[in-house]
């Protein structure tokens, strides 16, 4: 069974970054989304939220539900890269 790796500090401090500008980004666009509009205006603030939220959740796929591959060595030497 492939081993789970445990994410270092640096990336995890990465993770956090991503995060805190993800969401100073996202109280910034929703605080200009309807700035002097009269009436309905259109929500383009959610399709950028919803992009770079999904972004957010990769990253935090790779920084914490990585597993190692034990044929990746194997398959290094066959490529003729180590």
């Amino acid at each position: 069974m492939p081993k789970k790796i445990k994410p270092t500090g640096k990336q995890k401090s990465m993770f956090f970054l991503h995060f805190v500008i993800f969401a100073i980004g996202t109280v910034l666009s929703v605080m200009f989304y309807d700035k002097g509009v009269k009436g309905w205006a259109y929500p383009w603030h959610a399709w950028t939220i919803a992009a770079w939220g999904l972004c957010l959740l990769g990253h935090a796929c790779i920084v914490y539900a990585s597993i190692e591959d034990p044929g990746y060595d194997t398959y290094r030497q066959q490529q003729g890269k180590q």
